[in-house]
C-alpha cells in the first residue's frame, strides 16, 4: 500500500512512514544514520526536533527521494533544499546532453527517457522505428492518452495501444504492474499508484489482478515479445538513473534501454536502421 502524505503530517509521522516503507526498525535506522535509537524515538514522537542536517542525514539513511526529502524539510520547519528544474533549464544542460548521447549511442536498439510517472520525455530513432512497425504511434497516442501526455504504461496496457501486438502480453503486463506498484510504494508516489488502479480498470485486464500479491518475487528477466508479421521481435530492457542527482527532475528521470533477446531480433533492428523503418 502506498503511504499517502497529508498536509497535517508532522516530521515524526513522515519519518515513521518512511521507516515502515523501508522495513527499518528504529534500531536499524539509528545504526544506518549513525545516531542513537533513543534520539530516533524522540524525533518520531515529537519529543525532540531535528536540525536541518539531521533531516538530511535521516533522509539519506532511508533513501528518501529528493521530492519527498523536501517535504521532510518542510515538515521540520525548514525550506526545501532540492530544486525542480525543467529539462530545458540552462542548469540542466549537462543532464540533457548526457541523455541525448545515451540515446544516440544505443542505436540501433531502442531507448527512451521517462519521468517518475512513466511519461515519455525523449526517445531515440530506433524506438520510433521499432514501434512504427506495430502501427501509427502518432494516431495511437491521442487514443490512449487523451490528456496529451505520452504515457508508456498506457501505450502498453490500453486496448487501443500496442497490447494486441505483444505475444506474451499477460506475463509481461503482470510483471510491469508488479514493478510499477513496487516503485510507487518505494517512492511514495500516489500518482503512479493511481495510474496502476486506472490500468486495472481497462477492458481485458483480468479482475483477479486486483487481488494480486504485489510483493511476490518476479522472474529474473522476461523478454517483451512483439509479433511483427511472421517475425517475433524479442526485447529485454535495463533501467538507468542518475546516481548523484541533486535536482528533483534529474532524480526522477529513468532511461530504459532495450536490447535484442536473440539474433533474429538484433538483425531486425539493424535492418530497420538501414532501411529507415
Amino acid at each position: 500500500m502506498v503511504q499517502v502524505r497529508t498536509k497535517t503530517d508532522g516530521f515524526g509521522d513522515l519519518m515513521r512512514r518512511w521507516r515502515s516503507t523501508r522495513k527499518f526498525s528504529q534500531l536499524d535506522l539509528a545504526l544506518t544514520a549513525g545516531v542513537s535509537q533513543r534520539h530516533v524515538s524522540f524525533l518520531e514522537s515529537g519529543r525532540a526536533a531535528p536540525s536541518r542536517e539531521m533531516v538530511q542525514q535521516l533522509g539519506e539513511a532511508l533513501d528518501v527521494p529528493l521530492r519527498e526529502r523536501n517535504h521532510l524539510l518542510l515538515a521540520a520547519g525548514f525550506a526545501p533544499v532540492f530544486q525542480e528544474r525543467s529539462l530545458d533549464h540552462p542548469d540542466m544542460a549537462a543532464v540533457l546532453d548526457a541523455l541525448r548521447i545515451t540515446l544516440k549511442h544505443h542505436e540501433p536498439n531502442p531507448a527512451i527517457v521517462v519521468d517518475r510517472n512513466w511519461n515519455l520525455l525523449m526517445a531515440n530513432a530506433a524506438f520510433e522505428r521499432a514501434f512504427a512497425v506495430l502501427g501509427d504511434l502518432e494516431a495511437m497516442w491521442p487514443r490512449v492518452c487523451p490528456d496529451g501526455k505520452r504515457n508508456v504504461l498506457k501505450l502498453t496496457f490500453h486496448p487501443d495501444g500496442v497490447r494486441e501486438h505483444i505475444v506474451n502480453w499477460r506475463e509481461m503486463a503482470l510483471l510491469m504492474l508488479l514493478r510499477t506498484r513496487r516503485e510507487a510504494e518505494s517512492r511514495a508516489n500516489s500518482v503512479l499508484a493511481a495510474l496502476v488502479d486506472e490500468i486495472l480498470d481497462y477492458p481485458g485486464i483480468p479482475r483477479r489482478w486486483r487481488l494480486q500479491d504485489w510483493h511476490q518475487a518476479p522472474p529474473p528477466i522476461l523478454p517483451l515479445e512483439f509479433a511483427v508479421g511472421d517475425v517475433c521481435l524479442r526485447l529485454f530492457s535495463m533501467i538507468a538513473t542518475f546516481d548523484t542527482a541533486q535536482d528533483v527532475t534529474a532524480d526522477e528521470l529513468r532511461i530504459e534501454s532495450f536490447f535484442p533477446a536473440d539474433d533474429d531480433s538484433a538483425a531486425m533492428l539493424r535492418s530497420l536502421a538501414l532501411t529507415g523503418g
